[in-house]
C-alpha cells in the first residue's frame, strides 16, 4: 500500500503505525536521475533501508529499478534529491569511495573476471584491505561452502548460478554494511533461482543490510522484510513484503504479469 494509505488505515482503526527503531542505514530522498541529459529515469524516487533489513524492489520493465541501485552506487548521475548512508550524504560519490564506506554492489551481468580463479576474484574484492583477506575469505566460504572447495577453478568455466555466487562473495569481501543486488536470479534455472534466494537470505541474516532488485516479484516479496513497487521512476507502493504480495492493487497491476510461478 502507499504511505498515505498506511497512515489512513492506522487512523481509522484508532491505532498508530508500528515504528521501526532500527538505525537508518540508507535513505533515498526524492531522487531524480538518468543516463542522458534531459532524460530522467527516476522521477522523485524515495526509499529507506534500516539496519539488518532485506529490501525488495519490483516493478515492470523500464520502471527504474536497476537505475535506482546504480544511482545509490554512484554510477548514474543524480540531478535532484539526495542519497544518504548512515546519515551522511553520498549523492554522486564515486563507487570506490562508496566501497570503502561499506557499500557493495553486484551488477546483473559481467560481474566476475572470467580469466581469474575464484580466489583471485575474491582477492580483487578486498584489494583495499589486503590484511583482512584471511578473515573475510573464511566468512565468505562459510556462506558459500561450494566455492571453498574450488578456489583454484577459473571463474569463466562456472555456470551462471556459480558465477552469481562468486560475484556476491566478492562484494562481501570488504565487509559491507549494505549490499546492492541487481536481479540475482536473472537467467538462472528454477533450482538455481531458489539457491540464489537462499544465499541472499543467509547474507542478510549475517547482518548485512540488503537492497535487492528482482524480476521474480513473487519470490522477492516472499523473502523480503519490506518491498517497493516502482513505476515510471517513482515508488508507487511500499510495505511489508507479505502485505504487498496480497495487496489487490499490487496483484492487479503488477503481479499478474510479474514473477509468474
Amino acid at each position: 500500500m502507499t504511505n498515505s494509505e498506511s497512515a489512513a488505515s492506522a487512523e481509522a482503526t484508532g491505532g498508530t503505525a508500528t515504528v521501526d527503531t532500527r538505525d537508518l542505514v540508507v535513505e533515498v530522498r526524492d531522487v531524480t536521475a538518468g543516463y542522458l541529459p534531459g532524460v530522467n529515469i527516476l522521477n522523485g524516487c524515495s526509499l529507506t533501508a534500516r539496519d539488518g533489513e532485506l529490501i525488495g524492489i519490483i516493478g515492470p520493465n523500464g520502471a527504474g529499478k536497476s537505475t535506482l541501485l546504480k544511482a545509490i552506487f554512484g554510477l548514474v548521475k543524480v540531478r535532484e534529491g539526495g542519497i544518504y548512508l548512515q546519515g551522511d550524504e553520498i549523492t554522486n560519490q564515486k563507487a570506490n569511495k562508496l566501497v570503502s564506506k561499506g557499500v557493495g554492489f553486484v551488477p546483473q551481468t559481467n560481474n566476475v573476471f572470467p580469466s581469474l580463479t575464484i580466489q583471485e576474484n575474491l582477492e580483487m574484492g578486498i584489494f583495499q584491505k589486503p590484511k583482512d583477506l584471511k578473515h573475510r575469505l573464511e566468512f565468505v566460504v562459510d556462506i558459500f561452502p561450494e566455492l571453498g572447495k574450488r578456489l583454484t577453478q577459473r571463474a569463466g568455466s562456472l555456470s551462471g548460478g556459480e558465477r552469481q555466487m562468486v560475484a556476491m562473495s566478492r562484494a562481501l569481501m570488504m565487509g559491507p554494511h549494505v549490499l546492492l543486488l541487481d536481479e540475482p536470479s536473472a537467467g538462472l534455472s528454477p533450482v538455481r533461482q531458489d539457491e540464489a534466494f537462499l544465499r541472499v537470505k543467509e547474507i542478510n541474516r549475517a547482518g548485512v543490510t540488503t537492497i535487492m532488485v528482482e524480476q521474480n516479484a513473487r519470490r522477492c516479496l516472499q523473502i523480503c522484510d519490506r518491498g517497493y513497487v516502482l513505476d515510471q521512476g517513482r515508488d508507487a507502493y511500499e510495505g511489508p513484503g507479505r502485505e504487498l504480495l496480497n495487496d489487490p492493487k499490487v496483484i492487479g497491476l503488477y503481479l499478474g504479469t510479474l514473477g509468474q510461478d
